[in-house]
């Protein structure tokens, strides 16, 4: 490669991780790190690096984390004095105002949990998966003003397993992502990348997870309710009520049943709830408000759930 790019680097959560180690192994120069500012977490409510910060300061880079930026003007100066090609963005958690869009050359580059037009937005992971996509993929494109609506550059895609969580998928998009990046990197240096923009007719977006969204909805598909499951982990994940107390439900698989929409039934330790369509959900594991996680036979013992009693009343 020619004279290595500088970059400033903005992110914060783990899935950035794999991006930021693969850049600075691959050469490229990173000036500085922005992530967000340290959280009190735990007991005792100490201070927590971000883990970004701490592989950042790991591998010894600078890191800045200012608490604003839109007019925070010490730090537009410090961007200004180092100069970047680029500027890189996974999953920093802040707007960039368009100061910082305009500063370097090659643009502010963001890396996308998804394929872009589909899934615009804070959760794409959990939302393809909540939603049966049988593929997903990863994203760079070039930051602008709206919500993921900038230029696409390079996308890769992946298949969703049946068996597949936001938890089992996220590590190997953020690895997939890092991969991605390198290479838009060296094709925008190179000049054989051209960024094409996206069909915003075919947006979807992927809004940030509340915690209602894991609340059971018994008029759904089995297969709808269990594809909830598997996206909204390990937060809200899938949830209903049974006898006036919470009661989670940590695995669940889809069963042909003709029930009514969540209507118990207890047969053979297999425990049914009965959903839309001529389909029910048999619960595999399950938790009751302040009891440990069951399998759904020592639920079955334990409670004697009896046939017409219902979920979610």
């Amino acid at each position: 490669m020619s004279k290595s790019l500088n970059l400033v680097f903005c992110g914060t959560p783990g899935f950035a991780v794999p991006t930021l180690s693969r850049l600075v192994d691959n050469g490229f120069k990173v000036s500085l790190v922005v992530t967000q500012p340290d959280k009190r977490s735990g007991r005792g409510l100490g201070l927590v690096f971000s883990p970004i910060k701490q592989l950042a300061l790991d591998l010894g880079l600078p890191v800045e984390q200012p608490n604003k930026i839109k007019n925070n003007e010490a730090f537009r100066s410090q961007l200004r004095e180092i100069n970047p090609d680029a500027i890189i963005v996974v999953g920093y958690g802040r707007i960039i105002p368009q100061w910082m869009i305009d500063l370097p050359k090659f643009g502010n580059l963001n890396l996308h949990a998804s394929l872009l037009p589909k899934y615009r937005g804070a959760a794409p992971i959990q939302w393809a998966i909540a939603n049966g996509e049988k593929a997903t993929g990863v994203t760079t494109m070039r930051i602008d003003a709206g919500l993921d609506t900038g230029d696409v550059l390079l996308q890769k895609e992946t298949l969703i397993a049946p068996s597949d969580t936001a938890e089992t998928v996220a590590p190997k998009l953020a690895e997939m992502g890092a991969n991605l990046m390198v290479e838009t990197l060296r094709q925008l240096q190179g000049g054989t990348l051209h960024a094409q923009p996206q069909d915003h007719s075919q947006a979807t977006l992927a809004p940030l997870l509340k915690k209602e969204d894991g609340q059971m909805d018994f008029r759904l598909t089995a297969q709808e309710i269990c594809n909830r499951l598997r996206g909204f982990q390990p937060w809200p994940g899938a949830f209903t009520s049974f006898r006036g107390k919470n009661l989670h439900v940590w695995n669940a698989a889809v069963h042909e049943r003709d029930l009514p929409p969540g209507g118990l039934v207890g047969q053979d330790e297999r425990l049914l709830a009965g959903c839309a369509g001529g389909t029910a959900l048999e619960l595999l594991e399950v938790q009751l408000e302040g009891k440990k996680r069951m399998k759904a036979a020592d639920f079955i013992h334990g409670y004697h759930p009896y046939t017409g009693e219902t979920l979610g009343q």
